[in-house]
Formats: structure tokens, C-alpha cells, sequence
């Protein structure tokens, strides 16, 4: 995706958050809020450990149609598990903001 409609579509990611929750969040915030989608919990105080946990959820969610994650089932208190297939390629921070952004336009469908 191109540098100038990768923009555009993160614009409308950005007002899509603003709409759903009354400001704009950034990729982080995303990538948890996906997290706790997916694992169908309501948005509430969560610990450091249990947030680090929804964000792998959302990390992994994001990065399964690029083929480096692959769903393998619950387990019993209904909490998600993946398994790493591909090993992810060495990036820099700007280019891992790049392959996230781009994973929340593609799971947002826009």
C-alpha cells in the first residue's frame, strides 16, 4: 500500500475510534480493543499481565491473514491461543507501525 492511501485509511480508522469511543486511539490502544474482541470481554480494568495478554490476542488476530499466526482453539476459560508459523522479519519501529496500521485497515475492512 502506498504511503499517501495508507494515510487516508488510517484517517478513517482514526474516525472510526473517535465515533466508537469518543476519541481518537492510537495503534496500541487498537491492537487491545481488537484484543478484547476477540476474546469477547467487555472493556474493564484489566491488570499489566492481562493487558499484555489481550494484546497478543490482538497482535496475533491482526497478523493471521499475513500468515505468521494460525488460530489453534481456546482453552478452557474461553481465552485464545495461536501458534507462530512464520517468523516475523526484522523490522524498525517504523516499519512495524507500518505492517500493524496496514493489519487493522485490512481487519477493519476499509
Amino acid at each position: 500500500m502506498e504511503k499517501d492511501e495508507l494515510r487516508e485509511k488510517w484517517q478513517k480508522v482514526e474516525q472510526l475510534t473517535k465515533e466508537r469511543f469518543g476519541e481518537v486511539l492510537d495503534v496500541q490502544d487498537i491492537i487491545f480493543v481488537i484484543g478484547l474482541q476477540e476474546l469477547g470481554l467487555p472493556l474493564k480494568k484489566t491488570t499489566k499481565q492481562q493487558k499484555v495478554e489481550i494484546m497478543h490476542i490482538g497482535i496475533c488476530t491482526l497478523l493471521m491473514p499475513y500468515g505468521y499466526y494460525k488460530f489453534i482453539g481456546k482453552d478452557d476459560e474461553g481465552w485464545p491461543h495461536f501458534e507462530n508459523v512464520q517468523k516475523l522479519p526484522a523490522l524498525r519501529p517504523l516499519e512495524q507501525e507500518k505492517l500493524m496500521k496496514q493489519a487493522i485497515i485490512d481487519y477493519f475492512g476499509i
